[in-house]
């Protein structure tokens, strides 16, 4: 494993003040302090909406093969701008249902197979195109295929913000969405995403209170990942802010190569979405999305999880092959829901440690 010169985590219980955190009462206020600190650095702030969000659907119709689910296609927009199309599968019956939600339509990660599962299990799968709201235009993608630009900055409703702002925008306004009708149970949100969907839904959760259950899949450099600590062949701050600068705030480019100097490091990001509930799923062979640097971001939030007693909160998967989105994925997810939402046991998710070799890199919890 390679690292930084920093030799440990930041801290996420000293406060501004170098005050430390002592109770449970203590931790929003800390929790705005690391979101002021992590955003405009790494992110870019997330547009507020101004007007109204409307939910229009386009058409239903009914499908034989999923049991008699409904397919609702929906048109979401704000203000009558930024609109893009929200796809709903509703299981039979009269709900109110749990909601999987995901914004990797642009790359059809979501199987029939994945869909199907799901609304078996009595949720609604909704997903949007994120591409939509902010295109994905960076240099060559993983299919070889030209991007249109190396940057791109991205017009919302208050200005320029980068990509994942962006996206996660989206997630936040398909919320809003799901929050308008009638068969969705309110309580029971979850948000999802593979790779750099993955980013976006892990910043999603993290910054939206309404969402119950953030799951993060692959994600990587400036997902789950630790910047300070990467396994052999992983994707660093240097490579993701190169290759693909128009997903982050400007500022985040300055710290590639000297990680160290970062105030923060993605355990924070975690730590925001604390305390409901976050599940990161991880390939041991995915070696660029540095499934050793994360692993130690989940020790490192996990303290926060237990601090506020609510530990049985966060988990993390592992399962061998590379970097997909697949069934033994959204199995795992489908599983944690079962948790969180309907309170039905699950056994550990994590029975052993997949990084015996490496060592929690902070001491603060002592």
């Amino acid at each position: 494993m390679t690292f930084s010169t920093a030799t440990e985590l930041p801290n996420p219980f000293l406060f501004n003040s170098g005050d430390r955190v002592r109770s449970a009462g203590q931790w929003p206020e800390r929790r705005g302090e690391i979101h002021a600190l992590m955003m405009p650095v790494a992110y870019g702030e997330i547009p507020p909406v101004h007007g109204a969000v409307h939910c229009a659907v386009l058409h239903a119709a009914v499908l034989k093969r999923l049991g008699g689910a409904r397919l609702l296609s929906c048109r979401v927009a704000v203000n009558g701008q930024h609109s893009f199309l929200l796809r709903i599968f509703v299981p039979a019956g009269l709900g109110p249902f749990p909601v999987l939600l995901n914004g990797d339509g642009c790359w059809h990660y979501a199987s029939d197979e994945a869909i199907s599962a799901v609304v078996e299990a009595g949720y609604v799968f909704a997903q949007f195109n994120r591409v939509e709201l902010a295109p994905d235009a960076g240099r060559a993608d993983d299919a070889g295929i030209a991007g249109i630009a190396d940057s791109v900055q991205v017009a919302m409703p208050t200005g320029q913000c980068p990509a994942l702002a962006a996206w996660a925008w989206g997630y936040h306004r398909a919320v809003d969405a799901l929050f308008g009708l009638d068969f969705i149970d309110r309580d029971c949100i979850a948000v999802v995403g593979h790779s750099r969907g993955g980013k976006a839904a892990l910043l999603a959760g993290a910054t939206d209170g309404r969402i119950t259950l953030t799951s993060a899949n692959g994600s990587g450099a400036g997902g789950a990942g630790c910047f300070r600590y990467s396994g052999p062949g992983a994707e660093t701050l240097a490579d993701v802010v190169g290759a693909f600068p128009h997903w982050f705030s400007p500022n985040l480019a300055q710290f590639a190569g000297r990680e160290d100097a970062l105030p923060f490091d993605q355990h924070f990001l975690k730590a925001l979405v604390a305390p409901r509930a976050l599940l990161t799923t991880e390939a041991l062979q995915d070696h660029w999305s540095n499934p050793v640097g994360t692993w130690l971001s989940h020790l490192a939030a996990r303290e926060v999880y237990a601090f506020l007693g609510v530990q049985d909160r966060i988990a993390i998967a592992y399962r061998d092959g590379g970097h997909d989105h697949g069934m033994a994925d959204w199995r795992t997810l489908l599983d944690f829901c079962e948790s969180v939402f309907r309170g039905r046991p699950r056994a550990d998710i994590v029975q052993v440690d997949p990084f015996p070799d490496s060592q929690a890199r902070f001491r603060w919890q002592e």
